[in-house]
Formats: structure tokens, sequence, C-alpha cells
């Protein structure tokens, strides 16, 4: 008898999942290039049987005037940020598209969420693009009042001087995306222009520092 062995599929090899915030920490301060906590509304991880290869998660952004500038202040309270996306290296490819679309997936709420790429890192924001984003072009570089170890303005100290802790902010590509019975009224409410998806080679960051698995997924 002769046997024929076939790959398993994406779908049949790998499952998305709610996690906790904590199961997502050591991914987000050991992994990921920002190296601190995010607000975390909703946190999924990606399995590969009952090993965690990778957390994806969503939350409100640190900036008002964002959740004002997407749709208008009728529509701010409805904004979020996929704010971290961190996974094993050398994952088969359409894993990464996987994975955030079956997270958008699970989302039953009305939502507007944004996303950014840094330039600073070489990102172009492949991943939305393939899961079919909006591209509305990049911020603008700028400095604010921010820490070495990431702390953000909103953390700053009044006491300090501010002339002291400024911080550069590097161009960021930013992306959106409508979610729920709602998306068509977000769409047409969008205030950002609508431009082609930029193009470029990616740059990779080292994602290889180990880490402590928190919870027991089995």
């Amino acid at each position: 008898m002769i046997h024929i062995h076939t790959s398993m599929s994406i779908t049949e090899k790998y499952s998305v999942r709610p996690v906790t915030s904590e199961d997502c920490k050591p991914w987000i301060l050991k992994r990921h290039y920002a190296k601190r906590m995010p607000s975390i509304s909703y946190s999924f991880g990606l399995f590969n049987g009952n090993e965690l290869q990778g957390i994806c998660t969503i939350g409100k952004p640190a900036s008002p005037s964002l959740c004002v500038g997407v749709c208008g202040e009728s529509y701010s309270e409805y904004v979020y940020e996929l704010n971290r996306l961190c996974v094993i290296e050398n994952l088969e490819k359409n894993v990464l598209s996987f994975f955030v679309g079956s997270c958008l997936k699970q989302i039953k709420d009305d939502m507007i969420l944004v996303s950014y790429a840094d330039t600073e890192m070489g990102h172009n924001g492949y991943i939305y693009q393939a899961t079919n984003w909006i591209y509305t072009g990049a911020t603008k570089e700028r400095t604010d009042i921010g820490f070495e170890d990431g702390t953000h303005s909103r953390h700053y100290d009044k006491e300090i001087d501010k002339k002291l802790n400024r911080k550069s902010r590097s161009s960021k590509h930013r992306y959106v995306f409508f979610l729920g019975k709602n998306k068509k009224q977000f769409r047409s409410n969008l205030k950002y222009a609508v431009l082609p998806y930029p193009k470029g080679e990616n740059k990779r960051y080292d994602t290889s520092q180990p880490i402590v698995v928190q919870s027991s997924f089995c």
C-alpha cells in the first residue's frame, strides 16, 4: 500500500483564541520592539496545538485627538488601536494574515480600528495590506515628551523640565479597518484620504528573546 503524506493546512495546524493580558505581557515586554505595555481591551493568541506562538492586542489609543480625527467626534468612542502584534520567527507563509484575520472575525463589537507600521523599524504594513485595511498615509515625524524606557508623555511628571525630556517620534504608516454592523456608516465618515498602499523592503527586528509562558493552555 502506498501512503501519501499531505501537509496540514494553516487552519488545521493553527488556531486563534482569546488570551489574557498577563499571557501577552512577556511577549510585549521582551519580544516586541516597543518594550512597554499598552492599553489592552482585547487580546488573542496564535496557537499551534496548545503552544502559544504569537499575540495580538487591541486597546484604546493614548491620543484623544486620534479618536476624534478618524471619523469625527460622534464616532470617537468606537476608535481602538491594534497596538501590538508579535509572533515567533519563521512562521509559514500566510500564517500572520490568518492570525490577524481571525482576530478581526472574533470581534463582534462595532469598531473603528487603527494600526501603525513604524518606518523607523523598516515596516510598511504588509500584514494590513494582506488583510484589506485602508491606508490613510503616514504621520509626520515629531518630538514630544518621553523617556528612554518608552514612557509616554501621558505619564509625564510636570515637576521635570520638559526641555530635558524630548523624544523623537518617527513617521508611521496609518491603517484603518471597520468592524460591526455600522462599518458602512463609519466608512462614509472617514476623515482621512484613502491612499495607495506603500511599498518597499521590510526589515525585521529581533524576536528571539526567550520568554516564560505564564499560563497553561492545555
